[in-house]
């Protein structure tokens, strides 16, 4: 009687999970198939049931979105599917708004993907207009630009508040001098960014004019010397009025999300006297320690924090993308960031064992020891989750990227439906990834007593999409009764653990 009792509390609880997430987003949104065959499930997460199947090329309607699947109507009963194997209907269209960077050289690139090519960056507090959504990217347009930005590093606000300005080449067409506005930019012989530099030139400076060619600007910048330079890291007039120089330059930040807290003394117990909107200009009066004060429009002084907003005066931070390189002591880790994935997590329970085991907490466990083994070799380590949530796969990805690690390691326990399946396997994707997985495997295959199944290539989108060198393991079967008794016990963790920390020093101290 209890566990009857207990069942149909589960299914109740289970009703009211999918009717919350059912009215959670609104109806009407339509997605296409975009591989030759994709599973419906009964729920949001690899580990439900598979309850049908749809072929490539057939558009369907869904309900509503958790995280990254999508709920629609299979045969009159709630089914889901994975979002990153569908791509929107093309006759969608995104009415324009604009969406602001909330971080510092945010890369525009050619397409929705973390591997695509990068066209330009964004700095904090600069604004694009937004022209269209797939999945977790937004298309935008960005100084002449269009591309792709991820959608956790921007904000989108109501109204555009880019103003459109003539090309660069038709501007110029009027004008005879051209003033650089950033820090530093580099000349080159030719108008093409692969061309030799030649030259540098600073913020504040001003050349003549000697010819446009699309979006370089050809420039005498010194006596006897020409050059070109990228157009939209400048300004052009009519003439060279070095008088404005003298004038004091009014220093601001630019607010990077909505609803930012505007107070009334410099900590955040004091009364909110206004709220500020990403894409919003602060006048700076003054700096006290980790605020600003600054001038609201009605002439009032208040306080903003540095953390939430861009100071317009300061030349971009250091980001992933120019980590600074770090000498390695051979025997040690020390000089090398590594991000360990623990698979699945919140309502992705993953693959469930013969005894009840949930893969997404065996993950988590294994992540933790792994992380201290790691740490005490001298290693910075990046964990994509730290806790049971759910963290989308390409999440997870971004997360290696932004601190540009130097391996990306992702932890699962496996499961198949012939039971008599037993023992771990490194994945790779790409050739340049095999090296790292070959290594690890060898690793894990001196500490472990399971059945080793080598090193093999599989399409896992956290190794597809990933820049960095990046491996997926699989640490054993949880479907096989005697060997799931084996991977939960704290014994093979320590030498599952070790293996992977020894894999990972042959791997460096090898290159």
């Amino acid at each position: 009687m209890f566990s009857r009792r207990i069942g149909f509390l589960a299914i109740i609880i289970s009703v009211l999970f999918v009717t919350t997430l059912t009215g959670a987003n609104a109806k009407g949104n339509s997605a296409v198939i975009n591989t030759d065959s994709i599973n419906v499930r009964s729920g949001p997460g690899l580990s439900y049931p598979v309850i049908g199947s749809l072929k490539k090329g057939k558009e369907v309607d869904y309900l509503s979105a958790s995280d990254d699947w999508l709920e629609i109507d299979w045969n009159g009963q709630t089914g889901w599917i994975a979002s990153w194997l569908t791509s929107p209907k093309q006759s969608e269209t995104v009415l324009p708004k604009t969406v602001v960077s909330k971080v510092n050289s945010l890369n525009i690139r050619t397409s929705p993907s973390i591997g695509s090519a990068i066209l330009e960056k964004m700095n904090a507090g600069e604004e694009a207009i937004k022209t269209g959504q797939e999945g977790e990217w937004t298309a935008i347009t960005f100084r002449g630009f269009e591309g792709w930005v991820h959608n956790e590093y921007i904000t989108e606000i109501d109204s555009p508040k880019v103003e459109s300005t003539p090309p660069p080449a038709e501007q110029a067409a009027k004008d005879s001098f051209f003033t650089v506005t950033v820090d530093a930019l580099h000349v080159r012989k030719k108008a093409d960014q692969s061309s030799k530099k030649i030259g540098m030139v600073h913020k504040g400076e001003t050349y003549t004019v000697k010819e446009i060619d699309g979006n370089w600007v050809r420039i005498n910048f010194s006596k006897k010397k020409e050059g070109w330079v990228y157009s939209f890291h400048g300004t052009f007039s009519g003439d060279n009025k070095k008088e404005s120089t003298s004038q004091p330059e009014l220093a601001y930040v630019t607010v990077l999300t909505n609803g930012t807290n505007i107070r009334s003394q410099a900590t955040t117990s004091s009364d909110v006297v206004h709220r500020a909107n990403a894409g919003d200009k602060l006048q700076i009066i003054s700096t006290e320690g980790d605020w600003y004060r600054i001038q609201l429009a009605d002439g009032n002084e208040a306080f903003v924090a540095k953390w939430v907003v861009s100071d317009d005066r300061n030349a971009p931070i250091k980001t992933a993308d120019t980590k600074k390189e770090q000498a390695r002591e051979p025997g040690t880790l020390k000089g090398l960031t590594i991000a360990i994935d623990a698979g699945h997590g919140g309502n992705d329970r993953g693959t469930t064992g013969t005894r009840g085991t949930d893969e997404k907490i065996l993950t988590l466990l294994t992540a933790e020891l792994l992380e201290s083994k790691l740490k005490a070799a001298g290693a910075d380590v990046i964990m994509t989750r730290d806790t049971d949530t759910y963290v989308s796969l390409r999440k997870r990805v971004a997360v290696g990227h932004l601190h540009a690690v130097d391996a990306f390691v992702s932890l699962h326990y496996d499961a198949n439906p012939d039971s008599s399946i037993t023992g771990f396997t490194t994945y790779y994707t790409k050739s340049t990834q095999k090296g790292l997985a070959e290594s690890i495997n060898k690793g894990l295959a001196s500490t472990v007593q399971l059945r080793d199944r080598g090193v093999q290539p599989a399409d896992y989108l956290v190794l597809r999409e990933n820049m960095q060198d990046a491996i997926l393991i699989e640490l054993g079967f949880l479907s096989n009764p005697a060997e799931e008794r084996i991977l939960t016990t704290d014994v093979f963790r320590e030498q599952a653990t070790h293996g992977i920390y020894q894999g990972l020093l042959d791997y460096f101290d090898s290159k």
